[in-house]
Parts: structure tokens; C-alpha cells; sequence
């Protein structure tokens, strides 16, 4: 927790807003996406769906892939408390909704299902959007598909097993307009889906990463993402790190208060 105040205290000293932006893409994505006050409709869809989570006191045993939890100290967890404590928050989600409802992303990989509270928000903020989501745990995979077939959210495909496998069959001779990434806090692994999807990039694709904060891992996998002479734009804003792939955008990286 200390970790992340500080790196949020020097975010906050060298971030900006819409002022001083030059860039007509990004000044565009901040005044009309960032700042823009949600649809009230989608925002209380998604709460709706959320709170059935919420109200769901069952418990689950959690297989976690990653870097682990720095909130649960065993593999025994209740739905209403990882919806609670560990899923997307509400700041994510109605950000999320936005950036969606903004570039209408058809096709969506989302890698990191969870409870399926994050690919609620991708359906929310684009109704004809087509998502492929990979979650390792098949217990927390149970409670998601559960989720979206009971609030008839339909064009998702949940693909459930190890990363290492499901990614490479899921993104075989496919294309993504975006792709989320929420499924391993590790540098490692992260630079490895991240080179793994290159060959999805469409010019206008987007890429959001999650938690590039979350430990000093992360920072060096976030550095090197944006070092990579593919990616053109990136924008920091702090929970997120957002990459842009467009050819004729100078390459420059942005740190946005949202």
C-alpha cells in the first residue's frame, strides 16, 4: 500500500490534463472520453450486475496464475468479497464503459476474466462487441459465465486453462480492435502477452494495461512496453496504462489525472 501512494504521489506531480496537449487524438480521447460524464443507463446496468455479485455469499476455491493476492491469505474466497475487494473497481468500470462506448471496439480480447465484472463493462460500453475473455481459475470461470448467461450478455466466449495455452489458440489468425490486459502482475508474463498479441495489431487497435503500478515488476514491464518501436502513444493514468498503435501519430507518452 505504501508502494502505491508513493508512485501515486510522483504520477500526480508530473501528470496533466487536456491542457498543454497538442495531440488533436488525445486531446479529443480526453475531453470527450476521460472527462465526459457516463450514461447514466449503463452505469446503473453495470451496478445492477455487479450487486448480484455483491449478494452472492457463496464460497469458491481460487487456483491464482499470477503474482498472487495482496488481500486474500488463502484459496477459499466468497464471491461477494473478491467482487468487493479484488474486482475492477467502480473508478475502472465506468472508464472502461467510456473507452468502449468511445472506439467501439468489435472484436475484444480480455485476458483476466475474473468474476466477469470487467468483460460486463466491455459488453456495457459496446452492446455488439465480440469477446474472447481467458481465465485461468475454473471455479471463478463458473461464477463468470454464470453471470453474463443469467443477464443475457451474449458474443462472449470464456476460454478457461492456463494463459500459456488458451492465449495462443485465442488469438490464432485473429485480430484485435482491443485488448484488456488483467491477468498477470509479473514483468515476465506481461512482456510475453504482450509480444505474444503484436501480431493482432490493427492500426487503430488499443491496448489497456492494468495495475502498472502495482509493483516495481510491473514499472520496468510498462517501460519496455512503451520503448517498443510498435507502439506509437501511450497514456498513463496511473491505474492504467493505455498503448496506441497509430502510424501516423509522433511517438509520445502521456500521464492524464482522470
Amino acid at each position: 500500500m505504501i508502494h502505491i501512494l508513493i508512485e501515486y504521489f510522483k504520477f500526480i506531480s508530473k501528470s496533466s490534463n487536456q491542457h498543454g496537449v497538442h495531440s488533436p487524438f488525445i486531446y479529443n480521447l480526453i475531453t470527450k472520453c476521460f472527462y465526459k460524464k457516463i450514461d447514466a443507463n449503463l452505469w446503473s446496468r453495470f451496478k445492477e450486475i455487479k450487486q448480484q455479485l455483491l449478494d452472492n455469499k457463496s464460497f469458491i476455491k481460487v487456483t491464482d496464475f499470477g503474482a498472487g493476492s495482496k488481500i486474500f491469505k488463502t484459496n477459499k474466497r466468497q464471491v461477494s468479497k473478491i467482487a468487493k475487494v479484488a474486482g475492477i473497481t467502480n473508478k475502472k468500470s465506468k472508464l472502461l464503459i467510456r473507452l468502449i462506448k468511445y472506439f467501439k471496439p468489435i472484436y475484444v480480447l480480455e485476458i483476466g476474466t475474473s468474476l466477469g465484472l470487467g468483460t460486463t463493462a466491455i459488453k456495457i460500453g459496446n452492446k455488439n462487441a465480440i469477446i474472447t475473455s481467458l481465465e485461468g481459475c475454473v471455479e471463478t470461470s463458473k461464477i463468470a459465465q454464470e453471470l453474463l448467461k443469467n443477464n443475457n450478455l451474449k458474443n462472449i466466449t470464456i476460454n478457461t486453462g492456463d494463459f500459456k495455452k488458451t492465449l495462443t489458440k485465442s488469438i490464432e489468425k485473429q485480430s484485435f480492435d482491443c485488448i484488456y490486459f488483467d491477468g498477470n502482475h509479473t514483468k515476465k508474463d506481461t512482456l510475453n502477452y504482450f509480444n505474444t498479441c503484436l501480431p493482432t495489431i490493427k492500426n487503430d487497435s488499443f491496448w489497456i494495461f492494468d495495475d502498472i503500478y502495482w509493483n516495481n515488476e510491473m514499472k520496468e514491464a510498462w517501460t519496455e512496453i512503451k520503448n517498443h518501436p510498435k507502439v506509437k502513444v501511450t497514456v498513463d493514468v496511473f491505474y492504467w496504462g493505455i498503448v496506441f498503435f497509430r502510424k501516423e501519430q509522433e511517438k509520445e507518452h502521456f500521464k492524464i489525472r482522470v
